[in-house]
């Protein structure tokens, strides 16, 4: 029997799906109960279920009846509908009920106790209940990969809007130069940068392009530096705005904290010198943390308030 302490949570990507036990005493994943499995967000409904209902089903969480599921936008997080058209992820999911296939599909799986979060949101509200952002009162998260995730928090309720928070709490909605945010920072937008200053029609991903980096090449060097100094610019005044005194930064490109801290921080200097800039102490679990979070039966109405529009 699963304990009453003990939730299971799914944290969905574009490349993998994590499944795990929370445990919500020790604000954790349970030891030896957390399984990863790749995933085409390219596949068809079918297929993309089949991944996460056998990774899934690896927890045996038969008799925990609810889940807490952490994925990216756009999503109806209240009805478990994906909104996925023309995003280049998912689009199978687009108009596609996953409340209603998942419940079907998994072992012991109540539909009614089954949740659903967006994963920025995941990620913050996980770092703040567990992790880099504990402790404190207005809090702010990016998450850094193919693109920009990002949330807003204060007194661990999401801020869609309000003074320095952009449409939706959403950073990806900035601009840059007249161009989309993730035009200048993505996963993408570094390799077209590093692409451009060494003349090559293309370049390697992000993980090599900051290897060459740590071996002394000025070009990877000089397109981070100058990527996450305009991050620092462009988040700044929000930042300042919004009164945030921490930022966290995780996803895959976070995992170059050594190249992304100083520029970045350097780019915060003029507007929010103050804030504390912090990498996520779970990079791979906060998602996890943040979805049990939000189960829990005290937090049960949260979700559909914060996360309805995502």
């Amino acid at each position: 029997m699963i304990s009453t302490t003990v939730i299971p949570a799914m944290d969905i990507g574009g490349t993998h799906v994590t499944a795990a036990y929370v445990d919500l005493g020790t604000r954790a994943v349970l030891p030896g109960h957390s399984f990863r499995e790749p995933l085409d967000s390219r596949a068809g409904a079918e297929e993309i279920v089949a991944a996460l209902v056998a990774c899934a089903s690896r927890l045996d969480a038969r008799d925990a009846g609810g889940w807490a599921i952490a994925l990216p936008g756009p999503f109806d997080y209240e009805q478990g509908v994906g909104r996925y058209a023309n995003v280049g992820k998912f689009d199978a999911l687009n108009g596609y009920d996953l409340r209603a296939a998942l419940s079907r599909q998994l072992p012991g799986a109540d539909a009614d106790r089954m949740s659903f979060h967006n994963d920025a949101h995941a990620f913050l509200l996980g770092e703040w209940w567990a992790g880099s952002a504990r402790g404190h009162r207005t809090a702010v998260g990016l998450t850094l990969g193919t693109g920009v995730g990002s949330c807003f928090l204060r007194d661990g309720q999401v801020q869609l809007s309000g003074p320095g928070v952009p449409p939706e709490g959403r950073v990806d909605l900035l601009r840059h130069e007249g161009k989309p945010l993730e035009e200048t920072i993505s996963r993408h937008a570094i390799r077209r940068a590093y692409a451009r200053a060494v003349a090559t029609p293309t370049a390697p991903d992000v993980r090599e392009i900051a290897q060459r980096a740590g071996r002394g090449d000025l070009a990877a060097v000089g397109v981070f530096t100058q990527t996450f100094l305009t991050l620092g610019h462009l988040l700044g005044p929000c930042l300042a705005e919004f009164e945030a005194s921490v930022l966290v930064v995780g996803g895959s490109i976070a995992a170059s904290w050594d190249l992304i801290a100083e520029p970045l921080r350097g780019g915060l200097a003029d507007a929010a010198p103050r804030i504390v800039l912090a990498p996520a102490i779970h990079p791979n679990t906060a998602p996890l943390l943040g979805a049990a979070y939000l189960a829990q039966p005290a937090q049960s109405a949260r979700p559909a308030q914060v996360e309805r529009l995502q």
